[in-house]
């Protein structure tokens, strides 16, 4: 072989272990193995087997795989094997602001999704995130728990101009595109003064939300409504936030339009988008740019080519992109946020 195709071998062989380190997260995750070794400390798979109730031989060989994958640590010593405390951060922690266990379980039902996506490939047509069952949804609350709470609550929201004194006083707050209502309830209980209402088009997910509020004890001042994104409900919002969700729509422009006519007079709305470049050259030194085009290609894409509209955004619009979108609205007062609040988002504060 040449030492290009060996190259190219050796890249594709490599790949196939990555991709094989996905079930072995998941079965991590559901059998609480990642939690029990940060919380127990190092263990044998027989010392693990009795810790947990599960059976030693297939502990014994998924401790293997997700050692030779560079998860868990091992000790010839000792025979035990460890979770290192970088890794309980991000594998064993849904806390931890550098959790990223939750989007573990949504693999599989991406993976489920490839016989719909090849199709559309072939019609254009698409499916919208109601489409892939519950479990992507699920992931998507979890995953995003942590970086609102450290991210939304503590920092961007708090970073828009004259905002956190309002939410203070008392604000009247949309979020739409709300999911399960995480960004939703958690601000919620961060101003207690101010009313929020969580809109979305799954009809499941505010189901979920509006039971998810009963139990954060913010339902008096929370509520949840079936509605599109060019169609809520409601007007003199002094907040709209659009989380992760701009790119989904088939009609961006008409969203930002019809929140713009939601705003209060001085009211602001709020856009987190993932990170991309305008150029993708650029995009080829980015972190997050794997993730997120095959996110896109798999999910944002197929979403908002469901949908009205149709214009297929795509999850790495990109700043130039969006900030056109957020004009086209009616917004005309546009400001970034700066990078260093959100490593791999991008945040816009826009005025009318």
């Amino acid at each position: 072989m040449t030492t290009t195709i060996e190259a190219a071998v050796g890249k594709v062989f490599g790949e196939l272990g990555v991709f094989l380190s996905a079930p072995m997260l998941i079965l991590g995750d559901r059998l609480g193995l990642f939690r029990e070794l940060a919380a127990g400390g190092p263990a044998t798979p027989a010392e693990l087997a009795d810790r947990t109730g599960l059976v030693e031989r297939y502990l014994r060989e998924w401790l293997r795989a997700v050692t030779v994958g560079g998860y868990v640590a091992y000790d010839p010593a000792t025979g035990r094997f460890a979770l290192p405390p970088e890794m309980a951060a991000v594998l064993a922690d849904d806390a931890s602001p550098t959790a990223l266990i939750g989007v573990v379980p949504s693999l599989q039902d991406l993976l489920n999704q490839v016989p719909q996506v090849e199709e559309f490939f072939r019609t254009g047509t698409g499916q919208g995130w109601a489409d892939h069952g519950p479990g992507l949804a699920h992931a998507q609350a979890r995953f995003t728990r942590p970086l609102y709470v450290n991210g939304l609550i503590n920092a961007w929201l708090p970073a828009i101009d004259g905002l956190p004194a309002k939410l203070e006083r008392g604000a009247r707050v949309a979020d739409v595109g709300c999911g399960h209502g995480v960004s939703t309830i958690l601000a919620a209980q961060a101003w207690p003064a101010s009313t929020f209402v969580g809109i979305d088009v799954d009809a499941d997910a505010i189901a979920e939300a509006t039971a998810a509020a009963r139990r954060a004890g913010v339902a008096d001042r929370t509520k949840f409504q079936v509605a599109t994104a060019d169609g809520y409900a409601g007007d003199g919002y002094d907040l709209i936030m659009i989380l992760d969700c701009l790119h989904d729509m088939g009609d961006p422009v008409g969203a930002v339009a019809h929140a713009r006519s939601r705003l209060a007079g001085d009211g602001v709305v709020f856009v987190a988008e993932p990170l991309a470049a305008d150029r993708f050259e650029d995009d080829l030194s980015n972190p997050y740019a794997r993730i997120g085009y095959a996110i896109s290609t798999l999910v944002c894409t197929p979403s908002s080519l469901s949908q009205p509209g149709a214009l297929g955004l795509g999850a790495m619009a990109g700043p130039g992109r969006l900030q056109h979108i957020l004009t086209e609205g009616g917004l005309r007062s546009i400001r970034r946020l700066p990078p260093s609040l959100a490593p791999f988002n991008l945040l816009f504060e826009a005025r009318p």
